[in-house]
């Protein structure tokens, strides 16, 4: 064996310490790239994670309906529901986790959003809340789902709590984002203490000239103005807020929404073919299905605690409050964890 000299020696030791330094880097570049499974991380989002690429149409009751549709056409299939002001892309990064696991996602957008448009019009361009259920069931039909698992947060958390109340039937499991929101023209006669009245200064300004004249003219600045007090310690970004505010442009979203909370003040008149139903959500329904409830611990928007309407769950039931600053977007902002909920109310189901 040859004898290595002083020089070889130290060549051999430079090279040895180049390669100790790149496996290093490499190595810090991995570690940087693996995601951190808390809530705080899982409320970045990614532009091009969120768009969806197809919308499918279909005629469901009075409307077209606009959806998005994810994973095997065989699939166990879940509706989820946005609310107000938002639209399907808060589902966006919830889709194709669920998907993965089985199941048929079905994301539609609600009367006066995105693509879904009436079909006459001659329609009154009605928000009441039994309104927005018969829509979830005019579209179950249309797309011939007997029986679906509900998810959905704000407008989309009520509506799905009516159709557990109304149709249990239709309805495997449920999991909603602030619990039970099923309300009455009676009960919102009641004033609130101040604090809690402030906090719906928008639905006061709606209830005038001015405001429905005020959003309908700034309605893009007004609902991100929603989404950052409603989410105070989401970080999201223009294309995030873009991408889902061109739903808002839909020629139908201003009287909808303006008659929406004008309706829960009594202000508006809802339409006669939905009284019976609203007569019965009137008396706060109770919920037979296997749900899971979620809030965030950053909710900046008015919504009940846990503890007010856990009674109104009567079948197996499981509530989560996620940390790490999550606000009232919940899907959006914490995707993994509400999939999980769906997985979970659907376990609850067997």
């Amino acid at each position: 064996m040859k004898e290595i000299t002083t020089a070889g020696r130290r060549i051999l030791i430079i090279a040895a310490a180049v390669t100790i330094v790149i496996i290093l880097l490499s190595s810090s570049d991995l570690l940087r790239a693996q995601p951190v499974l808390n809530q705080s991380t899982a409320q970045q989002t990614s532009p091009s994670d969120t768009a969806f690429t197809k919308i499918k149409q279909t005629k469901a009751g009075v409307l077209n309906v606009g959806y998005a549709e994810v994973g095997p056409v065989n699939g166990k299939p879940v509706i989820l529901l946005h609310g107000w002001p938002y639209d399907i892309n808060s589902y966006a990064q919830v889709a194709p986790i669920l998907a993965a696991q089985g199941y048929l996602v079905i994301i539609p957008y609600l009367r006066g959003y995105g693509s879904t448009t009436f079909l006459s019009a001659k329609t009154m361009r009605n928000g009441q809340q039994a309104a927005l259920a018969v829509d979830v069931i005019a579209l179950m039909d249309a797309l011939h789902i007997p029986k679906a698992t509900l998810g959905g947060f704000d407008w989309g958390a009520r509506t799905a709590d009516i159709v557990a109340a109304l149709w249990p039937e239709r309805v495997k499991a449920l999991v909603s984002v602030s619990g039970y929101l099923i309300g009455s023209q009676a009960a919102n006669k009641a004033p609130l203490p101040p604090k809690a009245e402030q906090a719906w200064w928008y639905q006061y300004y709606f209830a005038t000239e001015r405001g429905r004249l005020g959003y309908e003219t700034n309605r893009k600045d007004f609902d991100k103005l929603i989404w950052q007090t409603a989410s105070p310690e989401w970080k999201f970004s223009d294309a995030d807020y873009n991408r889902s505010a061109s739903a808002f442009n839909n020629p139908d979203h201003v009287a909808i929404v303006i008659h929406n909370y004008r309706w829960r003040l009594g202000l508006a008149t809802g339409e006669p073919q939905y009284d019976e139903l609203e007569k019965k959500l009137a008396t706060g329904p109770a919920i037979t299905v296997p749900t899971v409830t979620l809030e965030g611990d950053a909710n900046g928007a008015p919504h009940p605690a846990p503890a007010q309407y856990a009674a109104k769950f009567k079948g197996k039931y499981v509530h989560h409050t996620l940390t790490g600053g999550i606000g009232h977007n919940l899907p959006q902002e914490a995707p993994q964890a509400f999939a999980n909920a769906i997985k979970e109310a659907d376990a609850l189901a067997q």
